[in-house]
């Protein structure tokens, strides 16, 4: 019986660079995208038949920064106890001492994040929009409602990544999240500077920074800039945002309704309104209804 592999298969099949310990997942040499501490490759997961993101952090760059090492495997073990359907999924993880690498294998999205899925698309309607948007307050709310509460603290556009074929939204990159007892109060100064909510400057703050953080992506979404862009430093940013100026994007919104929600948004910490509150928004009433709902691109109102 002939072989059902060819040479001509032979020359197109890809090869691993890499393949984990099990001998599950293959790593290929393309490069999904890079931080500040990890390597995201394009990987495959044998057994399930599908693709995968194998993130890659070589600690021992860190070896004078324990810190840093510590809230690496603390992401890892974070995400093993996630299980949301707007929320990266997690599969496995492991360490190669050898190479001084930890590994571990997430989904992968293979539209992108949302902030290139957006530069790429740019005509887009409002109604697409909220879509986005309800599904990053529903990966919020359960980060929130988790026990114990899961504050993200580097929410934006580039941590948020989309299957754009079937319009699913979920949110990763939990690198920099801290879990909270029951007090919900956070220390630590963490996030992207044009992200940043105002009390995260003043290091005491609860998951209400992440609505801030959330109001400023869905400005972004709207606008197509990044929030404070016109800020050539950060202390600019932090004299910006610390005296209560908006971004200059806001003024390019020129939909009454969504300027308003992204201002409840970025109200103050006491006044601003939790994950499940906004999802109870009037800004998504209508939005499974065709008939009902704003089909208005955003060109419309976004310049």
């Amino acid at each position: 019986m002939p072989s059902m592999v060819g040479p001509s298969d032979k020359e197109t099949e890809e090869q691993f660079v890499e393949v984990d310990p099990s001998g599950r997942y293959g790593r290929y040499k393309d490069l999904l995208g890079s931080g500040a501490t990890k390597k995201v490759y394009r990987a495959f997961d044998q057994e399930d038949g599908i693709e995968v993101a194998w993130n890659q952090v070589n600690y021992r760059t860190f070896d004078n920064e324990p810190a840093v090492v510590d809230r690496l495997f603390t992401e890892v073990r974070l995400l093993g106890s996630l299980r949301h359907e707007n929320i990266i999924s997690f599969y496995h993880s492991w360490t190669n001492s050898e190479k001084g690498t930890l590994n571990f294998i997430t989904e992968v999205c293979m539209s992108g994040n949302l902030r290139q899925y957006r530069k790429k698309h740019r005509q887009v309607s409002i109604k697409a929009l909220k879509k986005w948007a309800r599904q990053i307050l529903k990966g919020l709310e359960y980060l929130h409602n988790h026990e114990p509460c899961i504050i993200h603290r580097d929410l934006n556009c580039s941590n948020v990544f989309i299957n754009g074929n079937i319009g699913q939204v979920k949110i990763g990159d939990l690198g920099l999240a801290a879990a909270v007892g029951k007090s919900h109060v956070a220390h630590s100064i963490m996030g992207t500077p044009e992200y940043m909510a105002p009390e995260l400057y003043e290091e005491e703050y609860t998951e209400m920074v992440d609505i801030w953080s959330f109001g400023l992506c869905v400005l972004e979404m709207v606008t197509n800039d990044i929030p404070y862009s016109e800020c050539n430093s950060i202390p600019m940013i932090y004299k910006k945002v610390s005296s209560g100026a908006r971004p200059d994007s806001m003024k390019k919104v020129r939909d009454p309704n969504v300027r308003a929600f992204i201002e409840r948004c970025l109200g103050t910490p006491r006044n601003r309104p939790s994950a499940t509150e906004l999802l109870q928004d009037p800004f998504f009433s209508g939005l499974d209804d065709d008939t009902t709902s704003n089909n208005t691109p955003l060109t419309a109102i976004d310049h």
